[in-house]
């Protein structure tokens, strides 16, 4: 175990949403995923992403199951071990670093993408590399340093952003008089077969939101503080997307270029709003809020790293907690080096624009959530039966996020997509091998480490359970 821990309770309610909010990206599908929305359902996309937010509400109560009770670095791992055993809680753990490594690349390519919109502006041409190189520096000295600063920079980044295209939609809004779109509600133009599909494109535009369980270490009253933020960074986004996305649809109808086919929707939509000075800002706050994404995934992904560091499950330099900053800054170097290699390998080596591995990158990442959103639902009731907590609603909560989960499993995958994107889940999978191979080897090398960190993980949830329990809790000694 590390002698330095990371900084307690620096972390306030606000600051630990605004690592949620800034990993879903708000800003990311008004600026670039709602065409791909609108693609697949048109007119009823806005319904996607309240179907979508909905489903996931049933992950986030299964998560919160564990969040309510207790905490700590990089805590999914630690839940889904509590619940399921070491083994699974390191499947889900490894499942985590590639999901965040993915939305780590998606904002340093975002970042690219609106930078050179703006450096094209004064005449100045920068390589994409470059780029990448200045979005992923600059996060990982701001998460190498204090993780306070780095929340503040998110919730600012993020909040300007987010508050310029609210304002940019209530101007759409005021010049339609707030009259309601009837298109936006005509049943019978409901495009049935293509509402699964939009489904699967909602859930992946809102995944992040358990990012708030990393800094159980670090956040202030966490029991309270941050199963609150897992809820309120979920339902805010969501209600965000929905509200954007009728803005949006309601807004270029009628434009000689249909919303799918749009580069740059906000910056249309601003120019046919007569308001396209604010095409500027627009794409400002877009850049800043890409760097605040890949900001928020070096922070968690190295929380991820540094709670299996600390059990012996990757290399013990990454559970070593910076002397003065009190950051885990093995892990967020770790972190920050793969986000750099990754789009630079692809831009360099296969000349993919930055569009491109944006797209790829979100969508190889996808798969990443979704194993331990699964692991964490079927963790919760047992983790409940072993507390003797356990209601016949838990098991209802759990049989349907899992039922629902299957939409976008199998979303993602069916039909079969076209190349190079049908690759992708085998990719994945052969990253999950690696996983299970390393964890297995892991076993073997050290048998007695998994008694240590069941230890851990009890003693842990001991601590907290004095704060949420009248009578000592008896936790079985199977329980991990």
């Amino acid at each position: 175990m590390p002698n330095i821990p990371l900084k307690p309770n620096c972390l306030s309610f606000t600051e630990v949403l605004a690592q949620a909010v800034a990993l879903i990206s708000p800003t990311m599908t008004a600026a670039l995923i709602i065409p791909v929305m609108y693609s697949n359902t048109g007119d009823w996309s806005w319904m996607s992403y309240a179907l979508g937010t909905v489903m996931l509400l049933f992950v986030a109560y299964n998560l919160n199951q564990f969040a309510s009770r207790s905490t700590g670095a990089g805590s999914m791992y630690a839940y889904i071990s509590r619940g399921l055993g070491v083994s699974a809680g390191a499947v889900g753990g490894w499942s985590l670093i590639w999901a965040y490594l993915g939305i780590s690349v998606a904002g340093a390519t975002g970042f690219s993408i609106f930078a050179d919109t703006l450096l094209k502006m004064v005449g100045l041409e920068v390589p994409p590399i470059a780029l990448f190189a200045v979005c992923v520096a600059v996060s990982w000295y701001c998460a190498w340093k204090n993780v306070k600063l780095s929340a503040m920079l998110m919730l600012a980044f993020e909040g300007i952003s987010c508050a310029l295209i609210v304002a940019l939609c209530l101007i759409v809004l005021q010049q339609h008089h707030f009259a309601a779109d009837s298109a936006q509600f005509d049943v019978s133009a409901l495009p049935w077969s293509s509402v699964g599909l939009g489904v699967v494109v909602a859930i992946f535009s809102l995944v992040g939101f358990e990012c708030a369980t990393a800094f159980g270490d670090e956040a202030k009253d966490p029991l309270k503080n941050i199963p609150r933020a897992v809820m309120v960074s979920l339902v805010i986004s969501g209600a965000f997307f929905v509200f954007v996305t009728y803005v949006m649809v309601l807004g270029v109808r009628g434009y000689s270029t249909p919303l799918d086919k749009l580069d740059t929707p906000l910056n249309t939509l601003a120019t046919l709003a007569n308001v396209a000075p604010l095409s500027i800002p627009l794409s400002l706050g877009a850049m800043f809020s890409f760097f605040a994404l890949n900001l928020s995934c070096l922070n968690a992904g190295a929380r991820v790293i540094y709670a299996m560091g600390r059990h012996g499950i990757f290399h013990e330099s990454t559970a070593d907690a910076h002397a003065t900053n009190e950051t885990p800054h093995v892990a967020v170097t770790v972190m920050a080096i793969i986000s750099f290699a990754l789009p630079t390998l692809a831009a360099a080596l296969v000349h993919l624009a930055p569009l491109d591995i944006f797209n790829y990158a979100g969508t190889l990442a996808a798969f990443g959530f979704i194993t331990p959103y699964c692991l964490i639902t079927v963790a919760a009731p047992v983790y409940l039966k072993r507390l003797g907590e356990q209601r016949p609603v838990n098991l209802v909560m759990c049989v349907a996020s899992l039922a629902l989960l299957t939409i976008p499993a199998v979303g993602s995958v069916v039909p079969i997509p076209d190349p190079p994107v049908n690759y992708f889940p085998y990719a994945y999978l052969v990253y999950l091998a690696v996983g299970v191979l390393w964890i297995v080897a892991f076993h073997k090398r050290k048998p007695a480490a998994v008694g240590v960190i069941k230890q851990d993980l009890e003693a842990n949830h001991a601590r907290f359970q004095q704060e949420v329990a009248p009578v000592p809790v008896i936790a079985s000694p199977k329980a991990a």
